[in-house]
C-alpha cells in the first residue's frame, strides 16, 4: 500500500491581521514555533510516518511559489495551485487526481491518503503519528472514510461535533486506538448544545482531518457529489504526464473543470452523507488556531496571564495578547493598565481590540481593501 499525505494549505487567514497578508497568511505565520511556521511544522509532524517526497500540497497560484522556495524538504512539483478558489471538496479532488496520476503503476485501492491541515496545532505528535497510522490500518483494511475526533475541553461552539454511539473517553496514548463509528456530524452549536455535548461524552470535536483509499474518496464524490466526483478523471486526463513538472500557476486545463465545481466542503458534501465513516477519537492537544484568542491555548502566560510574544513592555495589565512581531530591538511597544485586549504591532499595521471581538478582524481587512485596495492586506 503506498501511503501519501495532502495538505490542504491555500487559506487566507484574515483573521489574524496584520501578520497575515495575501501572501503571507496564517499556515506561513510563527504562531506557535518562534523558528517554525505552522505549515513547517505540519510537514514535520508527519514525515516519521510518510517522507516528504509523498506529501502533497494544494494551495493558491499565489502562494505556490512562495511555498516552493521556503519548503525545501517538499519536492517543487509536489506543491500544486489550484486554478481558482472553490472549496474543500473541490481541493480534494485535484489532489486524489494529482495523486492517482502520480502513481500510475498502483490502482486506486493500493494507494492510502491522509488529508491534513496546515495550520492546526498539536501537542503530542508521537500519539498524533500513531493515530494516523492507526486510522489509515483501518481505512486501508476496511474501505472506510476515517476521521478524528478530538476530545474537548471546553464547550466550544466554534467548532463543528462528531457523535459517537455510546459515551467514550478519547485515547491519550498510543496504545488501543480504534475506529469507531460515527453517529452523526453536527454543526457549530449554540453554547446551551456544546455543554450538553461536553455532559454526555459521546461528542467530539470535528478536526477536519481525513484517511481514505483513493478509491474510496474516487467513489465516494462520484456517487454523493457527481458535480465533482465525476471531473477527477478529466482532471487527471490533464494531468496525464506532467505530475512530475514544476509549472508556474495551475496545472494547465484544470480551469475549465474548477469554474463548473460547486462552492461546497467536503464536510457538507461528502462526510455528512456517505455511510461507512468512523472516527478515531484522540487527545494529543490540539487547537485550529482559528484566531488570536487563540494563542493564549498554546503559549504560556505570565504571572498576569498575559501572552507577551515578541517582547512587549506591560505594567499593571493582565489577561491580554501582545504580539510585537517587529521586535523589541526595533519597535518598543508599552501598554499600560489595560485587561483583555488583543494587541499586535507589525512594520506596517497595529491592531487593538477586546478578546471578544477577534472574530471581527475580518471586517478590518474587508474595511482597508475597501478604503486601500491591497496595499495593507
Amino acid at each position: 500500500m503506498q501511503r501519501t499525505v495532502l495538505i490542504m494549505a491555500g487559506g487566507s487567514g484574515e483573521r489574524f491581521w496584520p501578520l497575515s497578508r495575501r501572501t503571507k497568511p496564517k499556515q506561513l505565520l510563527k504562531l506557535v514555533s518562534p523558528d517554525k511556521t505552522m505549515l513547517d511544522e505540519a510537514i514535520e509532524r508527519v514525515s516519521p510516518l510518510i517522507a516528504p517526497e509523498h506529501i502533497f500540497i494544494i494551495t493558491s497560484e499565489a502562494l505556490q511559489p512562495i511555498m516552493r522556495e521556503n519548503l525545501p524538504l517538499v519536492p517543487p512539483e509536489n506543491i500544486i495551485a489550484e486554478p481558482m478558489k472553490r472549496n474543500t471538496a473541490p481541493c480534494i479532488a485535484l489532489g486524489s487526481a494529482y495523486i492517482a496520476e502520480r502513481y500510475p503503476a498502483l490502482k486506486p485501492h493500493e494507494i492510502s491518503v491522509a488529508v491534513l491541515t496546515a495550520d492546526h496545532f498539536i501537542e503530542n505528535t508521537e500519539l498524533f503519528c500513531a493515530a494516523v497510522d492507526s486510522a489509515l490500518t483501518h481505512a486501508e483494511k476496511t474501505g472506510n472514510i476515517v476521521t478524528f475526533g478530538v476530545q474537548p475541553s471546553r464547550p466550544a461552539t466554534g467548532y463543528g461535533y462528531i457523535e459517537v454511539a455510546v459515551a467514550h473517553e478519547a485515547n491519550t496514548t498510543a496504545q488501543n486506538l480504534q475506529a469507531l463509528p460515527v453517529e452523526s456530524f453536527h454543526e457549530k452549536p449554540s453554547l446551551v448544545a456544546a455543554q450538553e455535548f461536553l455532559r454526555q461524552g459521546r461528542f467530539f470535536w470535528n478536526s477536519g482531518m481525513f484517511f481514505w483509499r483513493l478509491d474510496t474518496i474516487i467513489g465516494g464524490l462520484e456517487r454523493h457529489l457527481p458535480d465533482v466526483g465525476l471531473k477527477i478523471k478529466d482532471i487527471r486526463a490533464a494531468l496525464k504526464g506532467k505530475t512530475r513538472e514544476t509549472p508556474i500557476g495551475a496545472p494547465s486545463g484544470t480551469l475549465p473543470l474548477f469554474n463548473v465545481m460547486p462552492d461546497i466542503s467536503i464536510d457538507y458534501g461528502l462526510m455528512e452523507r456517505a455511510h461507512h465513516v468512523a472516527v478515531v477519537c484522540v487527545d494529543f492537544g490540539w487547537d485550529d488556531v482559528g484566531s488570536w484568542d487563540a494563542l493564549e491555548r498554546v503559549h504560556e502566560p505570565d504571572s498576569a496571564g498575559n501572552i507577551n510574544v515578541g517582547g512587549s513592555l506591560l505594567l499593571d495589565s493582565k489577561n491580554c495578547i501582545v504580539m510585537n512581531s517587529v521586535g523589541d530591538d526595533v519597535l518598543s511597544v508599552a501598554a499600560i493598565g489595560i485587561e483583555n485586549l488583543v494587541i499586535v504591532a507589525t512594520k506596517d499595521g497595529i491592531l487593538v481590540c477586546p478578546k471578544d471581538r477577534v472574530q471581527d478582524v475580518r471586517r478590518v481587512v474587508t474595511a482597508l481593501r475597501e478604503q486601500s485596495g491591497e496595499k495593507f492586506v
